[in-house]
């Protein structure tokens, strides 16, 4: 994970783009970037839209993913740290006796 973040960074960082990429920017453009990920959904079912658009999924994905880990290295933000701290955080909201099959929010059960 580190070396590809690092592949990331220098990336960004030979275009002179860090100044750019605060905080701030990092997390509107996830968001953005997330919301053109849907639009490859919109008005299809899962399988319509995997079969006519994978390749914009994946590109759409990747700029989400991308845009997260240069936010977490800047706000330096350790990724599985925080990935293994919300899934025991919600291992304790979703205990699998109440939630397995359910859909509900935790605050349903």
């Amino acid at each position: 994970m580190d070396e590809l973040i690092e592949r990331i960074n220098q990336f960004r960082d030979e275009r002179d783009w860090r100044q750019f990429h605060n905080p701030k920017d990092l997390a509107i453009s996830i968001s953005l970037e997330a919301s053109e990920l849907l639009e490859n959904f919109q008005w299809k079912t899962s399988e319509e839209a995997k079969e006519n658009n994978q390749e914009n999924i994946e590109q759409e994905l990747a700029d989400v993913l991308i845009y997260s880990l240069m936010l977490a290295s800047d706000l330096g933000l350790d990724i599985e740290e925080i990935i293994e701290k919300k899934l025991e955080l919600n291992g304790k909201k979703y205990p699998v006796g109440k939630s397995k099959g359910n859909k509900e929010k935790y605050t349903k059960f």
